[in-house]
């Protein structure tokens, strides 16, 4: 039977909240799909604000690929500021979605992509304001399978309790097969009701069902094992990984939303993964090998793109897109083809020993010339070498030397703080390597209005990484390194005022390794803060790192363990892991040896980026039977070498 629309009662409260346009969908290429007509039914979130939900990636794809399989339905659904979410709960309405605002509850699935751990409480919100209870454990045959995806998916333990399934890697395949699954499942009858259908997903060792494994706990708190509680269920469960790139050109036609967002420009991913080895890297780690789209493919997913959708810039994704293997001949052949027109190309992300002028002068041939940034990510060489960040101070200042003598005035450098093996030196080393750009600046121009802004982030370590058994530098020590390095930047009276510095406070990166890090106990620490007011955690203006730390003192008293704990505390290589059943394909001895040559500071051995030097062993081509995908040309194939 239909589904009725909420927006008729949801209309009546929109004058009363902010930016109320993010709520009434009817975006250019959004999808509205008749409810009767579809056999599978998913709910697609981005569990953060609309703002930064409706120009996802991850979410935009899946969104075409399930809407254009026959007798499948796809909307999309964010979540609602608090606003919002008070009126909505006064007035008994539930999370809908914004393309046709059907409630979230009747869907067959909805899919959630965690990009960040800090907008689990989002999700939350989501499932109550929805009717689904909370603990998958309470959820009976007619309430949607909660599925997780993306990168903070790679450790899903602290909300195993929230989650029916959680599938790990590339979502394009894999959805597809699920949707099968469900549909085939609902033809037969829907035989053994909601178990029934969890263990068809468990069955392929592509879905993880948290509640078919039991985790046993040591004395000390640290785990014992995970064993399977259901027959049929596998011991490990594996990362999907989407070959021939160009077999999946999407998105084709992006939603252009009605409300302002943090993107506004068509995105199109010319490769996806990374073989750098910058070893605090989670994103380069869990997407390997390297696969590259093809030029030709590349061109035509613009051209559809821009025409579809209108928007003026066209933005090159990847993790480092200088180092697609056409990078040269993408950005010439686009900039011929956009020249004297109003559409601009940007390469969001360059590694500075990647950038070449003439790479740059191509994306900007049509006027367009934006600021430049580049991520050293350590001030000092030795903590470059320590986080296999190969860039010398001599690459960078040859880079931003090269820029601004080509016209362009100012360069953002990025760094974190709190590495491994840190100390005040190394974070005092980015003052002087901004004074020295902008002194290099001047020289080469003989202007004075020549600007670098730094920007420094919090250092979580990550699983799936060689970080991932490192203790987190405290909050206190982080904070007063940042203080350091603001003093000594303003009492340079030569260049201190065209250096900008922006940065995080070390609190919320504490909460996030919390997150990041943490085993199935967590949740209960999620569950009470969140029923405690937290809301939108990755928004500073919401954050309280209070609040969760007082949650997780009382949650975890009666475990033996703290936030202390979980987050400073340095693992041991026997230590069982959260997420050691969950299977990246990187081999856990490799890692840790990764792990121990990052210890050697200024002696750290260097590894080298895979697809141009032998193979170092990593174990994801062999273990997940896939190859480097390398152009040129769209069937291009560069083969993994004898390991060293």
């Amino acid at each position: 039977m239909p589904i009725e629309s909420v927006f008729p009662r949801l209309e009546a409260l929109l004058p009363n909240v902010q930016k109320p346009v993010q709520y009434v969908g009817g975006e250019l290429n959004s999808i509205v799909s008749d409810w009767d007509e579809a056999e599978v039914r998913w709910a697609l979130m981005y569990p953060d604000a609309y703002e930064v939900g409706v120009p996802n990636q991850g979410i935009q794809i899946l969104y075409e690929v399930l809407n254009e399989r026959e007798g499948v339905l796809a909307e999309r659904t964010y979540a609602v500021w608090p606003d919002l979410e008070k009126l909505m709960r006064s007035h008994k309405i539930p999370q809908f979605t914004v393309d046709a605002h059907r409630p979230v509850g009747a869907f067959d699935i909805l899919g959630l992509s965690f990009a960040s751990e800090m907008c689990y409480t989002n999700m939350l919100t989501a499932l109550d304001l929805a009717g689904i209870p909370l603990h998958s454990a309470d959820r009976g045959e007619d309430h949607p399978v909660v599925l997780a995806g993306g990168h903070a998916a790679f450790n899903p333990e602290p909300v195993a309790d929230f989650l029916d399934a959680v599938v790990l890697g590339d979502g394009e395949e894999i959805a597809l097969a699920i949707t099968e699954v469900v549909r085939e499942w609902k033809r037969e009858g829907r035989p053994g009701g909601r178990d029934g259908l969890l263990l068809r997903l468990a069955g392929s060792g592509g879905v993880y069902i948290p509640r078919f494994y039991d985790v046993e706990y040591r004395p000390d708190g640290r785990i014992e094992r995970y064993t399977p509680n259901r027959a049929g269920v596998p011991w490990t469960v594996h990362k999907h990984t989407v070959m021939d790139l160009d077999n999946w050109p999407y998105p084709k036609n992006p939603i252009v939303p009605l409300a302002e967002s943090v993107h506004e420009r068509y995105s199109v991913e010319i490769f996806r993964g990374c073989t750098r080895g910058c070893r605090f890297c989670q994103a380069g780690m869990i997407t390997r090998p390297v696969r590259e789209r093809g030029k030709e493919t590349i061109s035509a997913m613009v051209e559809q793109g821009v025409k579809s959708s209108g928007f003026q810039e066209v933005g090159l994704l990847s993790l480092s897109s200088a180092d697609h293997s056409e990078i040269g001949g993408i950005a010439k052949g686009l900039a011929d083809q956009y020249e004297d027109t109003n559409t601009g190309l940007s390469l969001p992300s360059t590694r500075v020993d990647a950038f070449n002028i003439d790479l740059a002068n191509e994306l900007t041939r049509n006027g367009r010339r934006s600021g430049l940034t580049f991520a050293p990510e350590g001030g000092s060489e030795r903590m470059r070498r320590v986080i296999n960040k190969m860039v010398t101070e001599a690459d960078l200042i040859r880079t931003v030397t090269a820029a601004y003598a080509a016209g362009w005035r100012q360069v953002k450098l990025y760094f974190m703080c709190g590495l491994p093996t840190e100390t005040d030196e190394d974070v005092l080393a980015i003052a002087d390597l901004a004074t020295e750009v902008i002194r290099v600046g001047r020289e080469v121009t003989g202007r004075k209005d020549i600007r670098c802004t730094v920007s420094i982030g919090g250092f979580v370590p990550k699983p799936h990484t060689p970080f991932q058994w490192a203790g987190q530098t405290p909050h206190e020590v982080v904070d007063a390194r940042l203080r350091k390095l603001r003093d000594a930047l303003r009492s340079d009276r030569r260049y201190g005022k065209s250096v900008g510095l922006r940065y995080h406070e070390g609190r919320p990166s504490i909460i996030e390794g919390l997150l990041s890090r943490g085993d199935r106990r967590v949740g209960q620490v999620i569950e009470a803060v969140w029923r405690e007011g937290s809301r939108f955690d990755g928004w500073s203006e919401h954050f309280s790192y209070e609040r969760w730390r007082d949650c997780t003192e009382k949650a975890l008293a009666a475990d033996g363990v703290d936030l202390d704990w979980y987050t400073v505390r340095e693992r041991d290589e026997d230590e069982v892991l959260p997420w050691d059943h969950l299977d990246a394909g990187l081999d856990r001895g490799w890692l840790w040896q990764d792990w121990q040559d990052a210890l050697h500071g200024e002696e750290s051995v260097e590894v080298d980026d895979c697809r141009w030097s032998p193979c170092y062993d990593c174990g994801v081509c062999p273990s997940m039977g896939t190859e480097i995908q390398i152009g040129p040309g769209p069937t291009g194939r560069l083969l993994p070498l004898t390991p060293i």
